[in-house]
């Protein structure tokens, strides 16, 4: 998986560049499977990250209340 340590910033600029690389033919056939890959746990980084920080706001809106 991605690095633990990795910040959401650039984990999405991670995963924006593997993007731009499909899409102007820069990634060759070869290399394909191992970005998709990447892409792949860069996006559940991102997902877990969403998540928790999710989880934090509602507690911090609950004790609020």
């Amino acid at each position: 998986m991605a690095s633990k340590t990795k910040t959401y910033s650039k984990a999405i600029a991670e995963i924006e560049k593997i993007i731009e690389e499909i899409e102007t033919d820069e990634l060759n056939i070869d290399n394909l499977s191992k970005k998709i890959k990447k892409a792949s746990e860069l996006f559940e980084l991102c997902n877990s990250k969403l998540h928790d920080t999710e989880q934090e706001v509602e507690k911090i809106i609950d004790s609020l209340n």
